[in-house]
């Protein structure tokens, strides 16, 4: 099976991400998207980022109805900060019967040779890339073993909603209905 990796805090998880997800399974050879809760993005400020099972909670209520997307809590039992590579490598060889690529935005492109064995991300596993708005153009996205995915251009921000909640203004629409309610129900945010 080929799996895409969509890694992020997902804090929250909202519909631009659901929907890049069903693309890929829908319009691409990607069978299912695992959602990677990451636990701390070393690239973030950790004390902006809810507790990590809440998160993961968020994720599995988002995607409860969906089999081909699932969410896995794989780099919560990880060396802190995680790496993309040691996760791909981690996941492959636990399941050496799946192969996986990775799921990201255009506008990580042009960082992307900062990543930790970048060389060895695009050689063994490839990158599916969304368009973003104002991405950057970027060498990297002539590399073979990048696939640019047609897809809807998604400018929703986990952010803006946090912003959203914290104003007290309605984030209906913007995160399935039932994160909706877990997020008010739980306060978080608030």
């Amino acid at each position: 099976m080929k799996v895409g990796l969509f890694f992020g805090s997902f804090n929250p998880i909202h519909i631009g991400h659901l929907i890049i997800s069903n693309i890929m399974v829908e319009t691409t050879d990607i069978d299912q998207v695992w959602f990677v809760v990451s636990p701390h993005n070393p690239f973030k400020k950790k004390n902006t980022l809810l507790h990590e099972f809440d998160r993961l909670d968020m994720v599995n209520t988002a995607i409860h109805d969906n089999y081909n997307m699932r969410a896995t809590d794989v780099e919560f039992h990880m060396p802190r900060p995680s790496y993309t590579i040691d996760t791909l490598v981690y996941l492959s060889e636990k399941h050496p019967r799946h192969s996986f690529k990775l799921v990201i935005g255009e506008d990580n492109l042009k960082s992307f040779p900062k990543w930790k064995n970048h060389e060895k991300i695009l050689e063994h596993y490839g990158l599916y890339v969304y368009p973003r708005p104002n991405a950057e153009p970027s060498e990297v996205s002539a590399h073979p073993n990048v696939k640019m995915v047609e897809a809807p251009m998604m400018d929703i921000s986990a952010t803006f909603i946090r912003n959203c909640i914290k104003n007290n203004q309605s984030i209906k629409y913007l995160v399935p209905q039932a994160v909706e309610e877990m997020i008010i129900g739980r306060k978080f945010y608030m």
